[in-house]
């Protein structure tokens, strides 16, 4: 008989068995790692920052905001079919604000937002809140439940969030009277924090 034959044939289902072995365990990774991954993807909100992670899809064009120079300019069309400009508002501040109604942070905080619009708007204060991927209908909706007076933009192709570089929502820009930003605040904003932000650009 054969000797290294009969060796090789007993060799052979230890090294399938090990080979079997050894691909069980790199499905178990992945599968781990699958799973984590997913974990964080849809984690809705960060509870520290009051920030929920979200993706752009729209091209990222022009210069990314930055504090102390011109907020990027855009055209939209807000809930009630009327035509805005960002530098429209030249004269005026602006609290330009990133969420959505599905954005548990942001429904937090939308009602503090409508209370400090309110208490400034006589002031001049303009407030301008976008939603991202949501059409106009969704917004005008929610809006009115919530009883959201301000100024509400849909974006649905997050094309104005794509400008802006968002990758988390709530975020805020705040705008002075000659179209500068002054801050940007990522994530929750308390009433304290957002009198503080509003009293930076009123003068």
């Amino acid at each position: 008989m054969d000797v290294s034959a009969v060796r090789a044939a007993e060799g052979q289902p230890k090294r399938a068995g090990g080979s079997r072995i050894a691909t069980l365990a790199i499905m178990a990774v992945t599968a781990a790692v699958i799973v984590a991954v997913a974990v964080m993807t849809n984690q809705p909100a960060n509870s520290a920052t009051g920030l929920t992670n979200v993706t752009t899809t729209g091209v990222a064009t022009g210069e990314p905001p930055a504090v102390g120079k011109a907020a990027p300019d855009f055209t939209a069309t807000t809930v009630d079919g009327k035509a805005v400009k960002l530098s429209d508002f030249r004269g005026q501040p602006v609290w330009l604000s990133f969420g959505a109604s599905w954005c548990q942070p942001c429904r937090a905080e939308n009602p503090d937002i409508q209370a400090a619009f309110t208490k400034y708007q006589a002031q001049g204060l303009v407030v301008l809140q976008v939603y991202m991927t949501e059409d106009s209908a969704a917004v005008k909706d929610y809006a009115t439940r919530v009883g959201l007076t301000y100024q509400k933009v849909p974006d649905p192709d997050t094309r104005i969030s794509s400008q802006y570089r968002i990758l988390g929502i709530p975020t805020h820009f705040f705008i002075d009277r000659t179209g500068v930003l002054r801050q940007l605040r990522i994530g929750s904003l308390d009433p304290t924090a957002m009198d503080t932000m509003i009293a930076g650009i009123l003068p």
